[in-house]
């Protein structure tokens, strides 16, 4: 399907172009090209299947003749890359950046798909003016041309030049100038004061401008700050770092939803939730068990974030008639807060127990007499990985996991894989079990197969519980097609005190619940 109309954009030199912003989450600019498909007709995203956190992903847009880079661990956005300008009508300054053949009457005539990029002349004279040295990159084995880089702040052009004709000698304006150099074959804006400088820095750079780009010019008090990073500081106790205003910490089954907008803002979405088709897995506590969170077989509700995330309800129509009991005894008022956005879900449902703190550490608080009224119990951290079932319902939230070693803070970071933060949380907890045998049985793994969509409330389907995945930990090619889509909706849930873990066959940590 081809685009209803050429896209117009305006550049904006260490900004973006038109409404594309540096710094914007793969998100918040995946969910806007997918709302004018006849626009953005085709989307193409490229990810390393094997280390989808840790390498860059690559969104082509190519109808557009654009190619947009994103950081792997924060999903933000570093590099907007024009490859074809036939298919994008680009401006600055109310000047075309390519200049159009005038017909005989005086009207531009049709353009093709041939249409040539900017020359250096109009570059150099009618737009940017006058710059410091490129560089020049020689040619690849068989061919004759080589490139040169011609930067400005926040924006860089490649020139096609003529090895031949290319001498260091020879500044570079009257190479450009001459008939060994062709119109440029691209285009980039990037933060920084030239392309050798940010190339080094592009993807660690910290981002001048937000993730989303309606916070762009607005005050803490007419929008609720971005959040940069949630510290699970363990007992039920989460710190919330936000880019511009102070950190605040949230205490689960404490806080109130009013706590939660006042911090947080209003959510994006309200989900009532109704499923209890799972609930078979709570029933039959034993008595005596020391650690009843650190299953994940004893804390079903922690597994309902899917359809929440999918869509949302303001009303509790979808409470089907068996579930009147549950109406009655208030259960119904149970709703996720979802913050897109922000890259989480909140639960509020009535108090629970607080979860323990980690051992070792001096957040010994306990838990203040319950009430009646609804409270926040749980928050759900999504990881937004590439080719997960849930991928790009919410952009990605960072977290941070801090223990104590030996008197030693260690932290745990979203970025890590599973089985490295596992190893570290099985020694901290080690201590805390009755024998070998509860400690198998509490970190074994339940599947979860997140594809199937039978039920309209929800796809949470239970395979069976499991010691360990054989694929878990194991490199998988980007390339490889049963783990791309189909193969990634089948998970695996793992429960330490306080906090599960929905973990990828890749290794990667898709959500964590914190409760």
């Amino acid at each position: 399907m081809e685009p209803s109309a050429k896209l117009a954009l305006q550049i904006q030199p260490e900004r973006g172009i038109g409404w594309i912003t540096l710094g914007s989450s793969l998100h918040s600019v995946l969910t806007r090209l997918k709302a004018s498909p006849q626009t953005y007709c085709s989307i193409d995203l490229s990810y390393s299947a094997a280390q989808p956190i840790t390498s860059p992903i690559i969104l082509n847009l190519p109808y557009n003749g654009l190619r947009l880079r994103f950081d792997g661990p924060d999903q933000r956005l570093r590099l907007i890359e024009v490859l074809d300008f036939s298919a994008v009508t680009l401006v600055y300054k109310n000047t075309d950046l390519v200049r159009r053949a005038k017909s005989t009457d005086g009207t531009n005539p049709e353009e093709g798909p041939t249409t040539l990029g900017p020359t250096f002349r109009h570059i150099y004279s009618r737009l940017f003016g006058p710059t410091y040295a490129g560089e020049y990159l020689p040619p690849e084995q068989g061919r004759s041309a080589g490139t040169y880089i011609l930067s400005y702040p926040g924006l860089a052009f490649n020139f096609p030049i003529k090895h031949q004709s290319w001498s260091e000698k020879v500044d570079f304006v009257s190479i450009l100038s001459s008939n060994a150099t062709g119109p440029a074959v691209s285009m980039a804006i990037f933060s920084g004061s030239s392309w050798t400088e940010a190339r080094s820095t592009l993807y660690t750079k910290s981002p001048t401008y937000p993730r989303l780009s309606l916070l762009i010019g607005k005050s803490a008090e007419t929008i609720a700050d971005e959040i940069e990073e949630v510290k699970v500081l363990g007992g039920s106790k989460i710190e919330f770092v936000r880019r511009n205003t102070p950190s605040f910490t949230l205490t689960l089954s404490e806080a109130t939803p009013q706590d939660v907008v006042a911090e947080l803002g209003p959510p994006d979405a309200v989900y009532r939730k109704s499923d209890r088709r799972i609930s078979i897995h709570a029933t039959g506590k034993p008595s005596n068990r020391r650690l009843p969170s650190m299953s994940p077989a004893l804390d079903p509700q922690a597994l309902d974030t899917d359809q929440s995330s999918m869509q949302s309800y303001t009303e509790d129509s979808d409470v089907e008639p068996e579930l009147d009991e549950e109406r009655n005894n208030g259960s119904s008022d149970e709703c996720f807060y979802n913050y897109f956005n922000h890259g989480f879900d909140i639960l509020i449902s009535s108090p629970a127990p607080r979860s323990l703190p980690f051992p070792g550490t001096s957040n010994t608080e306990t838990s203040k007499s319950f009430s009646t009224q609804l409270v926040a119990t749980k928050i759900f951290l999504h990881g937004n990985i590439p080719g997960s079932f849930s991928f790009n319902r919410h952009r990605r939230c960072r977290w941070t996991i801090h223990t104590s070693d030996e008197g030693q803070e260690q932290v745990l970071t979203s970025e890590m894989r599973f089985s490295d933060v596992s190893s570290t949380l099985k020694q901290i907890w080690h201590g805390t079990y009755r024998n070998e045998d509860e400690e198998k049985q509490m970190q074994r793994g339940m599947v979860l197969n997140r594809g199937w969509e039978q039920s309209p409330e929800s796809s949470i389907e239970l395979l069976g519980d499991l010691e360990e995945s054989p694929t878990r930990g194991q490199g998988l090619g980007s390339g490889s097609a049963e783990v791309i889509g189909n193969g990634m909706s089948n998970t695996e849930l793992f429960g330490f005190p306080g906090m599960l873990f929905e973990v990828l066959k890749n290794d990667a940590i898709s959500c964590l619940t914190v409760f």
